[in-house]
């Protein structure tokens, strides 16, 4: 019995020291890796010290034209766009990481329908943030409220799973092109995003995003951010109503909301798209144009009405 229990201790010894070497090692390539995002997360969590921060998914990613937005406003801005980081809670993270270190003057996001109707695994993106686990209690209180907390607390090396062989890649091959303070211009493509189609009114709301989206507003108010909430173009038909859920949040809060895709904005620009959701790198700059056009607008009527 006694050598099996010391067989025991010893089989749990070898694996905490493997976890901990292996976490060590992968922290490293997660540091120095060259893969689309890998610079990026490294930037946000340790270097980010511009006046507005872009904040949102793949769209935000490559819609937001860094300096053009920071030539229109006299202000430096950087894209935080995460590929894939997909609704409200990861762009909580993403700004709680933020603020471990750097106050921005305003912070734009950007927001789509994952952000506030009901899906299968609203957490499933976590897992690109769990290399950052235990810089923020805010943060980490997201992973818990999505099950990971644990599972990122008892293993250092769990936390890289996600993106482990695409990091190990970005050591060898760089994929960081066209670079522009964080914006990163689509991929065209050779296929016509087609005829336009219109898209229902989403009905089954998830109220915990909601409630997310106000705290959100509220760690930014209390930092003194400006907000803004912003929905860029898309090749998709949508009614009115459709993000009246969002700009219900906006009122409440007090938060400008700039609608550019219940409006139709390039809707009669198919060549401007590179699928029904993403703009080619020609769309995103004459977007970032108006864009930043009506930014300005709305932060000078925000200081008058403060």
């Amino acid at each position: 019995m006694k050598k099996l229990l010391l067989s025991i201790l010893f089989f749990i010894g070898g694996l905490f020291v493997v976890d901990r070497l292996g976490g060590m090692v992968m922290q490293w390539i997660n540091v120095n890796t060259h893969d689309v995002l890998g610079p990026k997360f490294k930037y946000i969590h340790d270097e980010i010290h511009e006046d507005v921060v872009m904040l949102g998914a793949s769209r935000c990613h490559h819609h937001y034209v860094s300096s053009i937005i920071s030539d229109s406003l006299g202000m430096s801005v950087y894209n935080c766009g995460l590929q894939g980081s997909e609704n409200i809670y990861s762009h909580y993270v993403t700004l709680n990481l933020i603020l471990e270190r750097h106050t921005p003057k305003v912070v734009c996001l950007e927001l789509m329908p994952s952000d506030f109707d009901v899906n299968e695994d609203s957490f499933a993106k976590l897992c690109y943030f769990a290399p950052y686990f235990g810089y923020s209690e805010r943060a980490d209180s997201v992973f818990q409220l999505g099950g990971l907390y644990w599972k990122y607390k008892i293993s250092h090396l769990y936390r890289y799973n996600a993106k482990a062989t695409s990091n190990i890649a970005g050591l060898i091959v760089s994929r960081q092109k066209g670079d522009d303070h964080g914006y990163i211009p689509a991929k065209e493509s050779s296929i016509s995003v087609g005829e336009i189609v219109e898209a229902p009114d989403i009905t089954d709301i998830d109220e915990q995003k909601i409630h997310y989206l106000h705290l959100f507003a509220k760690l930014c108010r209390e930092n003194g951010i400006r907000l803004v909430f912003t929905v860029s173009p898309k090749y998709i038909a949508v009614g009115p109503s459709f993000y009246d859920v969002l700009r219900n949040v906006a009122h409440e809060e007090n938060v400008p909301f700039l609608d550019y895709h219940t409006s139709g904005l390039f809707q009669d620009r198919p060549d401007l798209f590179r699928d029904d959701k993403h703009l080619v790198d020609k769309g995103a700059r004459l977007y970032s144009s108006v864009f930043a056009h009506d930014l300005k607008k709305a932060l000078r009527v925000g200081e008058r009405n403060n």
